[in-house]
């Protein structure tokens, strides 16, 4: 299964924890392929000054079965982009999965991706920054929901920051098999961390992973 993580000048770098969520999970399943997709290829520049380089561009990146939204402080100006906004309305209408991690759900919404459904993003910030969940609400065709995660079928939304990790294992459980899932938290040593998760933050979800 080929996973694409979308970054882009400004990312948080944590929220690339789903790319080492998805390498772990390699290990069990070594089937999983990888690839970064940015605006255009090559080196860009995260949110702390991080360099990284995107494999492919929104114009030349190849089919994958699922694309994962970073999210940070970079996020207006890709929604802004409309060849961004028009790549992910491409995939949506190829029905490719998509799932969003943090304020990756502000791009999704600019992008007319979540139009018809329920989503969540980021909600806890401070002072004097806005809570993207509350800006989310301001769309009056999406439905914004505080969960951790918020399942769609094809679109997945996640909540902010370190959900990151959570909402990655889930999409793995629910493409790949709940051991697949269950092993990486393992692994990672986050298998109590994502238990006490979904009992205090609940997902909304026709099909939830137990813990």
């Amino acid at each position: 299964m080929r996973f694409g993580v979308f970054i882009y000048p400004g990312t948080e770098p944590i929220d690339l924890a789903a790319l080492g969520v998805l390498s772990m999970a390699r290990r069990i399943a070594p089937h999983i392929e990888i690839i970064t997709i940015g605006p255009q290829p090559g080196e860009t520049l995260l949110a702390s000054g991080l360099r990284v380089l995107a494999d492919y561009g929104v114009a030349d990146a190849p089919s994958c079965d699922a694309i994962i939204v970073t999210g940070g402080p970079g996020w207006p100006e890709q929604a802004a982009s409309e060849s961004v906004r028009s790549f992910f309305r491409a995939r949506k209408e190829a029905q490719t999965k998509i799932v969003s991690i943090c304020t990756g759900a502000m791009i999704l919404a600019a992008s007319g991706v979540l139009d018809g459904l329920s989503a969540t993003t980021k909600r806890r910030v401070v002072a004097p920054e806005q809570s993207p969940l509350r800006i989310l609400e301001s769309h009056p065709e999406i439905d914004a929901t505080e969960a951790s995660l918020v399942d769609c079928e094809t679109v997945i939304t996640g909540g902010g920051v370190s959900l990151c990790i959570d909402t990655t294992l889930y999409v793995i459980g629910k493409w790949l098999g709940d051991e697949v899932a269950q092993q990486t938290a393992t692994l990672i040593e986050y298998d109590r961390a994502w238990a006490a998760n979904l009992r205090q933050f609940p997902i909304h979800a026709e099909r939830s992973l137990s813990a």
